[in-house]
Protein backbone atom coordinates (compact mmCIF):
# COMPACT_ATOMS: atom_id res chain seq x y z
CA UNK A 1 0.00 0.00 0.00
CA UNK A 2 1.34 3.42 -0.96
CA UNK A 3 1.06 6.01 1.83
CA UNK A 4 0.65 9.77 1.60
CA UNK A 5 0.31 12.71 3.99
CA UNK A 6 -1.26 16.11 3.41
CA UNK A 7 -0.98 19.14 5.71
CA UNK A 8 -3.24 22.15 6.02
CA UNK A 9 -1.01 24.32 3.88
CA UNK A 10 1.30 24.24 0.90
CA UNK A 11 4.44 22.16 1.02
CA UNK A 12 7.15 24.25 2.73
CA UNK A 13 10.30 25.22 0.88
CA UNK A 14 12.62 27.79 2.49
CA UNK A 15 10.30 28.47 5.44
CA UNK A 16 8.50 26.25 7.96
CA UNK A 17 5.05 24.74 7.48
CA UNK A 18 2.51 27.57 7.72
CA UNK A 19 -0.07 27.38 10.50
CA UNK A 20 -3.62 28.57 9.83
CA UNK A 21 -6.02 30.32 12.20
CA UNK A 22 -8.93 28.32 13.51
CA UNK A 23 -11.30 31.29 13.60
CA UNK A 24 -14.16 31.17 16.11
CA UNK A 25 -16.67 28.95 14.31
CA UNK A 26 -16.56 25.48 12.77
CA UNK A 27 -13.73 25.42 10.21
CA UNK A 28 -12.30 22.73 7.96
CA UNK A 29 -8.52 22.95 8.20
CA UNK A 30 -7.83 20.12 5.73
CA UNK A 31 -9.93 18.17 3.25
CA UNK A 32 -8.95 15.10 1.21
CA UNK A 33 -11.11 13.84 -1.67
CA UNK A 34 -10.71 10.18 -2.67
CA UNK A 35 -10.37 9.59 -6.41
CA UNK A 36 -13.46 8.54 -8.36
CA UNK A 37 -12.39 4.89 -8.47
CA UNK A 38 -10.53 4.27 -5.20
CA UNK A 39 -11.29 4.23 -1.50
CA UNK A 40 -8.67 5.56 0.91
CA UNK A 41 -7.52 3.84 4.08
CA UNK A 42 -7.02 6.43 6.81
CA UNK A 43 -3.82 5.58 8.68
CA UNK A 44 -3.39 8.61 10.96
CA UNK A 45 -4.47 12.17 11.58
CA UNK A 46 -3.58 14.95 13.95
CA UNK A 47 -3.83 18.60 14.89
CA UNK A 48 -1.78 20.96 17.07
CA UNK A 49 -2.28 24.50 18.34
CA UNK A 50 0.06 27.31 19.42
CA UNK A 51 -1.93 29.28 21.99
CA UNK A 52 -0.27 30.28 25.24
CA UNK A 53 -3.57 29.85 27.08
CA UNK A 54 -3.73 26.54 28.92
CA UNK A 55 -7.11 24.99 29.77
CA UNK A 56 -9.36 26.22 26.96
CA UNK A 57 -10.44 23.37 24.66
CA UNK A 58 -11.00 23.14 20.92
CA UNK A 59 -13.33 20.51 19.45
CA UNK A 60 -11.38 18.57 16.79
CA UNK A 61 -12.92 16.06 14.40
CA UNK A 62 -11.90 13.75 11.62
CA UNK A 63 -15.07 13.21 9.63
CA UNK A 64 -16.19 11.82 6.30
CA UNK A 65 -18.85 13.98 4.63
CA UNK A 66 -21.01 13.90 1.53
CA UNK A 67 -20.34 17.55 0.63
CA UNK A 68 -17.06 19.33 -0.06
CA UNK A 69 -16.01 22.47 1.73
CA UNK A 70 -14.65 25.26 -0.47
CA UNK A 71 -10.90 25.14 0.15
CA UNK A 72 -7.60 26.42 -1.17
CA UNK A 73 -6.65 23.67 -3.62
CA UNK A 74 -3.62 21.57 -2.76
CA UNK A 75 -0.97 21.19 -5.42
CA UNK A 76 0.42 17.74 -6.21
CA UNK A 77 3.68 18.84 -4.53
CA UNK A 78 1.74 19.30 -1.27
CA UNK A 79 0.86 15.59 -1.09
CA UNK A 80 3.85 13.96 0.61
CA UNK A 81 4.90 10.49 -0.56
CA UNK A 82 5.51 8.71 2.74
CA UNK A 83 6.57 5.18 1.81
CA UNK A 84 8.80 5.82 -1.22
CA UNK A 85 9.77 9.23 -2.63
CA UNK A 86 10.04 7.65 -6.08
CA UNK A 87 6.54 6.16 -6.05
CA UNK A 88 3.66 7.26 -8.22
CA UNK A 89 1.78 10.37 -7.16
CA UNK A 90 -1.37 10.11 -5.07
CA UNK A 91 -4.60 9.67 -6.98
CA UNK A 92 -6.63 12.01 -4.73
CA UNK A 93 -8.64 14.66 -6.54
CA UNK A 94 -7.15 18.15 -6.24
CA UNK A 95 -9.23 21.34 -6.43
CA UNK A 96 -11.23 23.96 -4.53
CA UNK A 97 -14.08 21.45 -4.02
CA UNK A 98 -11.75 18.49 -3.48
CA UNK A 99 -8.36 18.14 -1.73
CA UNK A 100 -7.21 21.35 -0.09
CA UNK A 101 -6.95 23.38 3.07
CA UNK A 102 -8.28 26.42 4.95
CA UNK A 103 -11.97 26.30 4.07
CA UNK A 104 -13.69 29.56 3.19
CA UNK A 105 -17.14 27.87 3.12
CA UNK A 106 -18.21 24.68 4.86
CA UNK A 107 -21.04 23.63 2.53
CA UNK A 108 -24.38 22.15 3.59
CA UNK A 109 -23.52 18.68 4.89
CA UNK A 110 -26.44 16.25 4.74
CA UNK A 111 -24.62 13.15 5.99
CA UNK A 112 -21.36 12.58 7.84
CA UNK A 113 -19.47 9.84 9.59
CA UNK A 114 -17.29 10.70 12.57
CA UNK A 115 -14.03 8.75 12.48
CA UNK A 116 -12.55 10.41 15.57
CA UNK A 117 -13.42 13.43 17.73
CA UNK A 118 -11.53 14.93 20.65
CA UNK A 119 -11.38 17.99 22.88
CA UNK A 120 -7.82 19.30 22.56
CA UNK A 121 -6.24 21.99 24.70
CA UNK A 122 -5.59 25.10 22.62
CA UNK A 123 -1.96 24.99 23.73
CA UNK A 124 -1.65 21.27 22.94
CA UNK A 125 -1.75 18.63 20.25
CA UNK A 126 -3.50 15.38 19.37
CA UNK A 127 -2.64 12.69 16.85
CA UNK A 128 -3.92 9.18 16.35
CA UNK A 129 -2.65 6.25 14.30
CA UNK A 130 -5.06 3.36 13.79
CA UNK A 131 -3.78 -0.16 14.54
CA UNK A 132 -2.46 -2.07 11.56
CA UNK A 133 -5.35 -3.57 9.60
CA UNK A 134 -8.04 -1.56 11.40
CA UNK A 135 -7.95 1.50 9.18
CA UNK A 136 -11.25 3.28 8.53
CA UNK A 137 -12.02 3.60 4.85
CA UNK A 138 -13.03 6.83 3.13
CA UNK A 139 -15.57 5.98 0.49
CA UNK A 140 -15.56 6.99 -3.16
CA UNK A 141 -17.35 10.34 -3.69
CA UNK A 142 -16.92 11.35 -0.03
CA UNK A 143 -14.59 13.85 1.62
CA UNK A 144 -12.28 13.45 4.62
CA UNK A 145 -12.06 16.57 6.75
CA UNK A 146 -10.08 17.71 9.77
CA UNK A 147 -12.50 20.17 11.29
CA UNK A 148 -12.20 22.33 14.41
CA UNK A 149 -14.57 24.45 16.46
CA UNK A 150 -12.79 27.02 18.62
CA UNK A 151 -14.05 29.78 20.90
CA UNK A 152 -10.89 31.84 20.37
CA UNK A 153 -8.80 32.03 17.21
CA UNK A 154 -5.45 30.23 17.49
CA UNK A 155 -3.02 28.93 14.90
CA UNK A 156 -3.25 25.27 13.93
CA UNK A 157 -1.36 22.61 12.01
CA UNK A 158 -3.27 19.54 10.85
CA UNK A 159 -2.50 16.43 8.81
CA UNK A 160 -4.05 13.27 7.42
CA UNK A 161 -2.03 10.19 6.38
CA UNK A 162 -3.74 7.65 4.13
CA UNK A 163 -3.03 4.61 2.02
CA UNK A 164 -4.02 3.92 -1.57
Amino acid sequence: MRQFTAWNGPSPTTAAQVAVTTGVAVKTLLQVAPPATLELEVIAWGVSFDSGTFGAKIKCELIETDVAATVTAHAAAGIVKVTDPGQLASQVTLGVAATGYTASAEGAIAASRVLDAQWVDQSGAYSYTWPLGNYPVAAISKFLRVRVTATAAVNALAFITWGE
